[in-house]
């Protein structure tokens, strides 16, 4: 039997204290009515006894000390889940927004996921095709990787976030290992188109589903509404999850947004056997409501005023991407983060890098140029590519290819440097040929169309007519 408590004790900020509670437990959802019959959800977040504090996801502006009628529900905030979630777009808190009700299903889980035995996870080794030549070619995206993007104001994140949700798409084949072997008339197109593919290795068609899960958090309302337009006209609703939490939303609203996001996407991939690409958008915009919470909570502040446990905090969302013996699906996780002043040792990103498997940066002067997207190559690496490129994945020569051209490009970065002492006259004939590759580099080849979708086989041809024209 749920009691209901009267009054409260004390509200600072989003926070709501309470006395007296019988048995109350971490994390625990509570129903709050304010005296205008209103009613917020909240969740326990400290235990003093019979003392509750509450974090109350919409704001406590309309709360009373006197008549506020407080409920715990003696459960954790769970997220219904099934496969209607797909093609459906949710608030920040996981409830439909797009005018179609809510989703009926027998199965909710609790939004902080489960804890996953080590054991049980299986090694990340087949890419994911983004369509963008600069991370497919020299930052490959692996399925089960956490590959995040650095960003910073005034730079095309939320486009190219929009562009990877609308194509990316699991590699079609793969090499066979231990799956059964399909024989169709497709594999022996592409043996004849490609013939860098050893006529000998088997090659299993890969008919998977794949679905795109976007979170976005502190968003402004032309911007959500444009992911949504760029999701509609591309076709690609119908194999995506959306929740938004807008800016005028409440902050504390931000913390429950990428939890909803991956407890949804964990149930397609572990429970559904689908490949799961989830894009998670602003995880600065996160940290500063958990820094928010933590000022509230009055809580020592660590490095700019963050709380110390936001290490911990990032891992329990990034950790939760992966692949699992037990399941045929996988989770894939792209965190898009905004570096205040363009600084990468802003905690929020010096943490996530330390979690996370690689970073794709991009790169204000590539922008101020007009190269999109503007993806600075050199600082951008994908640390498990190695295991998802060559052969019987994308060309045997892929791996040297993109040793090449990032040697290659590090050689312009210092004839740059130079000729910003000396002057471009001065170079050397030599130096001044990988000026001009640099610039033909960064334009046809990092350079491409919000909507030009390039395959693999022609990112890597891409690759070599480079690698022959600077060599």
């Amino acid at each position: 039997m749920n009691i209901e408590y009267l009054g409260l004790s004390q509200i600072n900020n989003s926070i709501a204290v309470l006395e007296g509670v019988e048995s109350p437990t971490y994390d625990e959802i509570v129903k709050i009515s304010t005296g205008a019959g209103q009613e917020k959800l909240g969740k326990v977040i400290h235990i003093e006894d019979d003392r509750a504090m509450v974090l109350v996801f919409e704001g406590t502006s309309e709360f009373s000390l006197t008549n506020t009628r407080t409920r715990f529900t003696g459960k954790p905030m769970e997220l219904a889940v099934s496969e209607g979630l797909l093609g459906r777009v949710f608030d920040g808190l996981g409830r439909p927004i797009d005018g179609l009700g809510p989703v009926h299903s027998h199965i909710s889980r609790p939004i902080e996921g489960r804890a996953v035995n080590p054991v049980l996870r299986t090694y990340p080794k087949n890419y994911i095709q983004t369509g963008i030549s600069a991370i497919d070619g020299l930052a490959t995206l692996i399925r089960g990787q956490k590959l995040p993007i650095f960003t910073g104001d005034g730079l095309p994140h939320d486009m190219l976030a929009a562009q990877i949700a609308r194509q990316a798409t699991i590699s079609q084949y793969q090499q066979d290992e231990g799956e059964k072997h399909i024989d169709s008339p497709t594999n022996d197109l592409r043996n004849q188109q490609n013939p860098s593919i050893n006529q000998n290795e088997t090659i299993a068609l890969n008919r998977e589903k794949f679905a795109v899960v976007f979170a976005a958090m502190g968003v402004k309302y032309d911007v959500a509404e444009s992911f949504r337009r760029s999701f509609y006209e591309s076709g690609a609703a119908g194999r995506s999850v959306m929740f938004l939490n807008l800016a005028n939303d409440p902050a504390v609203e931000r913390i429950i947004t990428p939890r909803c996001a991956l407890t949804a996407a964990e149930y397609l991939a572990f429970d559904k056997g689908m490949h799961v690409l989830v894009i998670l958008t602003d995880m600065t915009a996160y940290a500063e409501a958990l820094r928010e919470i933590s000022s509230a909570r009055n809580e020592i502040p660590s490095r700019k005023g963050y709380p110390g446990y936001l290490y911990s905090d990032l891992a329990s969302l990034y950790e939760r991407a992966g692949i699992l013996s037990t399941s045929k699906g996988s989770l894939t996780q792209i965190p898009i983060l905004t570096m205040p002043s363009y600084d990468i040792t802003h905690p929020v990103a010096d943490l996530t890098g330390y979690i996370t498997e690689g970073q794709i940066v991009l790169d204000l002067g590539l922008h101020q140029q007009g190269v999109y997207p503007p993806i600075n190559i050199l600082p951008s690496l994908s640390r498990l590519m190695k295991d998802g490129i060559g052969k019987g994945r994308t060309r045997e020569n892929h791996p040297e290819l993109a040793n090449q051209l990032f040697a290659k490009y590090a050689q312009v970065g210092d004839c740059r440097a130079l000729a910003s002492v000396i002057g471009a006259d001065e170079l050397s004939e030599a130096d001044k040929e990988l000026m001009e590759f640099g610039k033909k580099f960064e334009t046809d080849f990092i350079g491409q169309g919000t909507y030009e979708n390039r395959s693999m086989e022609e990112t890597l041809s891409m690759m070599e007519s480079a690698n022959a024209k600077g060599s």
